[in-house]
């Protein structure tokens, strides 16, 4: 069974950085894309960025691009997304997630796993 655990979230400032990170088990890790997804209070999830099987693909929301980065350690069967320059816009609950596909997706619908999440609040 596959499992995603998520770490790293918590209480920053605005223009502070923070990295999550995620630990999956189950499979072999490092045959599969991964991808970071958010729920702030009230809206819908939606995708934050993705990276392939190889590491060699990565695709951004526009509203991230820039001030965060994904990378996976396949090594440790971990996926991180180190996040800069965080605004109040960035609060939400960050789930990590992994499908079917080595490819880095964008769309919530490829992916069949998910981790329980971890909050980030961005205070202003």
């Amino acid at each position: 069974q596959v499992q995603l655990v998520e770490s790293g979230g918590g209480l920053v400032q605005a223009g502070d950085s923070l990295s999550l990170s995620c630990v999956a088990s189950g499979r072999t890790f490092s045959s599969y894309g991964m991808g970071w997804f958010r729920q702030a209070l009230g809206k819908e999830r939606e995708f934050v960025a993705a990276i392939s099987a190889s590491a060699i693909s990565t695709y951004y929301a526009d509203s991230v691009k820039g001030r965060f980065t994904i990378s996976r350690d396949n090594a440790k069967s971990t996926v991180s997304l180190q996040m800069n320059s965080l605004v109040p816009e960035d609060t939400a609950i960050y789930y990590c997630a992994t499908g079917y596909s080595s490819s880095a997706v964008r769309y919530s619908s490829a992916y069949a796993f998910w981790g329980r999440g971890t909050q980030v609040t961005v205070s202003s």
